[in-house]
């Protein structure tokens, strides 16, 4: 399944009609139909996002919306108003209360099930921040991130600048950044410089769908996405009634939002505000990972983490799963006949060797998956969210993609190389289950223990091949 979402609505058949949709885009789903219902499965089942009601019998949805964004357990979880109400009063008094999309009736379904793609991959760096924060905080390093908010850079990009000045002069009073205005011409000169480098990088790219032709911000958003240094910016884009058919297009080639440019400004600037509090979140995240653990926390010759940090971060990963009941894997993997890599061509090439292991390893793995060097030619993965046969499949994939080619030394000499790769998975469903049947998951060094004794099974029985834990099968 794709994730699991909680309908809340208090008519029955509003519920029906969505589970009925969300079910053909192959969607799990939960139903209640009271404010209080809500927060209590969303505390139980930590869903991947909450579709709400505004008017229910007990709480309305901006009441329970603003609960749970006060709970740390659930303040992470997408929230998606869906009302007929739809007015601008209602709109600005959801997002107010933390809800992430304002859907009217009757519904767009296009549009509605591409922004739970988009929301549900935004979540995803929400949830890695937190991870890796805390993994962090638990070895010393680094502090929780402030929440004061300070200006930032804002830049609109329409097809005349006549427009885009109007656009600035209605966000102003509620915005304290700085805005600035451009055409299409003038962002790709002005934001870019001679090398491709960004010279004014900003937070926040607010684009027309239809700059010089249909579709022109569209393909412009993917250009900003292709530049290194505005990949990270917050893109939203501005699509008028005749637009609708590319909105759907727009979230899922990688705008953050969509926004009406007849829309009242103060809904545009809270949205536009949202867009830069979470870049800014997903900056922090890099700038920790690459910057301020670097030294203590990975391995100097390949750049992975280490065992120092692999072991904390595992404990996270193992935290998130007996909350979300979702199952994860770990795997150890060992480069098979290493020692004789180093005994025939001399530790340098050894060290080439485990250098281009790690990189195709870090090629194939995705960027919340865990990757670490753990010995001298051994390594450890941990795949979050991750089942049992997509963990084979994984662990096949990276075999495969060590023995692909060889490895060329400095002299021209080709050095075939492979994997043995032992593998476990633990989890699958809540703590609160778990302890009422008996049974708890695994400690990590165990699960550990599991996937090395199955490595050890790989090699002996020929190498270049993954071994299941008997725990995990």
């Amino acid at each position: 399944m794709a994730g699991t979402i909680l309908i809340v609505d208090d008519i029955a058949t509003n519920r029906i009609v969505l589970k009925v949709k969300l079910a053909d885009a192959c969607y799990e789903t939960l139903q209640c139909a009271t404010g209080q219902e809500a927060l209590r499965l969303a505390r139980a089942a930590s869903p991947d996002l909450i579709l709400l009601d505004q008017m229910m019998p007990d709480l309305d949805g901006i009441e329970v919306c603003r609960r749970l964004r006060a709970n740390p357990n659930t303040c992470d979880i997408p929230v998606v108003m869906v009302t007929a109400q739809d007015t601008t009063e209602a709109r600005l008094a959801a997002l107010h209360a933390g809800a992430d999309e304002f859907f009217g009736k009757p519904l767009d379904e296009k549009l509605l099930l591409a922004r739970i793609r988009n929301l549900m991959r935004a979540r995803e760096t929400a949830q890695e921040l937190r991870l890796r924060d805390s993994t962090s905080r638990a070895l010393g390093f680094g502090e929780r991130p402030t929440t004061f908010d300070t200006p930032g850079r804002i830049a609109l990009i329409t097809g005349c600048k006549e427009q885009a000045l109007g656009w600035r002069q209605a966000l102003m009073p509620h915005l304290q950044d700085e805005i600035s205005v451009f055409d299409r011409l003038q962002a790709m000169n002005d934001l870019f410089g001679p090398d491709g480098q960004s010279q004014t990088m900003p937070d926040v790219i607010m684009i027309a769908a239809d700059l010089c032709a249909r579709g022109d911000g569209l393909r412009l958003m993917t250009e900003f996405r292709s530049r290194h240094s505005t990949r990270h910016a917050a893109i939203c884009i501005a699509f008028g009634q005749e637009d609708r058919d590319l909105a759907e297009h727009a979230l899922d080639l990688g705008a953050n939002d969509l926004v009406r440019p007849e829309s009242d400004p103060r809904e545009i600037a809270l949205r536009l505000g949202t867009l830069k509090r979470r870049k800014r979140q997903a900056d922090r995240l890099r700038a920790s990972v690459h910057d301020g653990l670097r030294a203590a926390l990975t391995d100097p010759l390949t750049g992975l983490y280490n065992r120092r940090y692999a072991l904390p971060h595992l404990s996270r990963i193992a935290e998130h799963a007996s909350k979300s009941g979702k199952p994860f894997a770990v795997m150890v993997l060992d480069i098979d006949r290493f020692k004789r890599v180093n005994d025939t061509w001399g530790h340098a090439t050894g060290d080439k060797v485990l250098i281009e292991v790690a990189t195709r390893l870090r090629n194939n793995l995705r960027a919340k998956d865990l990757l670490a060097r753990i010995g001298g030619e051994e390594f450890l993965v941990a795949l979050p969210d991750t089942s049992l046969d997509m963990a084979i499949r994984a662990a096949n994939r990276l075999c495969a993609a060590v023995k692909s080619a060889p490895v060329v030394t400095t002299d021209g000499m080709e050095i075939a190389i492979t994997l043995s790769i032992g593998l476990s998975v633990a989890g699958g469903q809540p703590v609160a289950q778990a302890d009422a049947g008996g049974c708890q998951l695994p400690s990590i060094l165990t699960l550990i223990d599991n996937a090395d004794h199955a490595m050890l099974i790989a090699k002996a029985e020929g190498r270049n091949q993954v071994t299941i834990s008997r725990t995990a099968a």
